[in-house]
C-alpha cells in the first residue's frame, strides 16, 4: 500500500504527523497550573457579556451553579430578566446590566458596577457577537449568483449596501472586542489573583468558507486582536474558543438579514451545554486554543496545507454551488 502513495502526499502525511506531535508535546510542556488553586469557584467574580442567549446564556447557569459571582450583560433587558429568575429558582443571585460591548459608555458602565458590586473582577467571557450569512456579491444585490459564470458590475447602491454592512458586522465582532479589552483589562489586573479573558470565537475565523466571508474575517480579526493582546499581557490568561456549528439561534443576529443555508443547527449542531462546560473547562486549566469538535483543529492545517481540498467542502456544508 505505502508503494502506491504519491509522494507529494507521503511528504504532507508525514507533515501533518510531525507538527501533530510537535503541538501535543507543546501543550504538555507549557499547560499551566489549574487556576482554582488562586480564584476558588464560590470566589470568582465571572463577567459575562452577550449573556441573553445562546452560548454566553449557558455560562452564565453552570458558572451561577457552582457558587460564582455572576454579572450578565445583554442588550435584551426582558432576557436578562428571565435569565435571572432561572438562577434564582437553583438559589443563586446574578447581576445583570443592560449594556452593547461596543458602546464605551456601556462598558464603562458595567466596569463601575463590578467595583462598587465586588471590588473586581476575575473573569470575562467575550460570548458577544453577530452573524452575517451571505455570500458578498449577494449581499451586494446580485441574486442567483451560483447559476452564472459571468457577473454584472455592482452599481453604487450596492457598494454602499456591502460597506454599511460590513461595518455593522465590524462593529460587532470588531469594535466590541475591542471596547472590552480596553474596559477590562486595567480592571483584571489590579484586583485578580488569576486574571482571565475567554473569547468565544468561530471555527470560521481560521478555517475561510463560502457565505461566510463577512462573519469569518470579522471574528477573525478579534480573534487576532486577543492574541496579540494576550502577548502584551502574559499576567493574564487569554483562552480561545473555536466551535463549528452550534445550536440556538445565533443566526437571526444576521447583520444581512439571511436565510440560514446550512442544515438545521439545532439538529446537527453541538449542544451549548457541552460548549458552556468546555469554555469553563479552559477558564479554569488555562488552555489557549480549543478547538470544537477537537478534530477540527485538522480541517485549519489542512486549510494551509491544501485549501483546494477543504473549499469544496465548505461550499457543500453551506449549500453554495456557483459554477465553474
Amino acid at each position: 500500500m505505502g508503494a502506491d502513495i504519491p509522494l507529494n502526499s507521503r511528504s504532507l502525511w508525514s507533515t501533518f504527523l510531525l507538527a501533530s506531535a510537535a503541538v501535543l508535546l507543546l501543550r504538555r510542556l507549557t499547560k499551566r497550573p489549574r487556576r482554582l488553586s488562586n480564584v476558588p469557584k464560590a470566589d470568582e467574580r465571572v463577567l459575562i457579556l452577550g449573556a441573553s442567549a445562546g452560548i454566553g446564556r449557558e455560562i452564565a447557569r453552570q458558572y451561577s451553579s457552582r457558587g460564582a459571582k455572576v454579572c450578565v450583560v445583554g442588550r435584551r433587558e426582558h432576557l436578562l430578566a428571565e435569565l435571572v429568575n432561572e438562577c434564582k429558582v437553583l438559589g443563586h443571585d446574578v447581576l445583570a446590566l443592560t449594556g452593547d460591548v461596543a458602546s464605551a459608555d456601556d462598558m464603562i458602565r458595567v466596569r463601575s458596577a463590578l467595583e462598587t458590586e465586588w471590588n473586581g473582577l476575575d473573569t470575562v467571557i467575550l460570548s458577544a457577537g453577530v452573524s452575517a450569512l451571505q455570500p458578498i456579491m449577494s449581499v451586494a444585490g446580485i441574486e442567483n449568483q451560483e447559476n452564472a459564470t459571468t457577473l454584472r458590475d455592482i452599481d453604487s447602491e450596492g457598494v454602499n449596501r456591502v460597506v454599511s454592512i460590513t461595518e455593522a458586522a465590524v462593529r460587532g465582532n470588531f469594535v466590541g472586542p475591542m471596547v472590552v479589552a480596553v474596559t477590562f483589562i486595567p480592571l483584571l489586573t489590579r484586583t485578580s489573583k488569576a486574571p482571565s479573558i475567554l473569547q468565544i470565537s468561530s471555527l470560521g475565523a481560521v478555517v475561510p468558507a463560502a457565505t461566510r466571508a463577512l462573519y469569518g474575517s470579522t471574528k477573525a480579526a478579534s480573534l487576532v486582536l486577543y492574541q496579540a493582546l494576550a502577548s502584551e499581557h502574559p499576567s493574564i490568561s487569554f483562552s480561545f474558543v473555536l466551535p463549528a456549528t452550534v445550536e440556538g439561534s445565533f443566526r437571526a443576529s444576521a447583520v444581512d438579514q439571511s436565510t440560514v443555508r446550512e442544515g438545521d443547527p439545532n439538529k446537527s449542531g453541538l449542544k451549548l451545554s457541552h460548549v458552556a462546560r468546555r469554555c469553563i473547562t479552559a477558564v479554569d486549566n488555562a488552555e489557549k486554543i480549543v478547538f470544537m469538535p477537537s478534530w477540527m483543529r485538522i480541517a485549519h492545517w489542512l486549510y494551509w496545507l491544501r485549501p483546494a481540498l477543504i473549499e469544496p467542502m465548505t461550499r457543500a456544508k453551506y449549500h453554495f454551488h456557483p459554477k465553474i
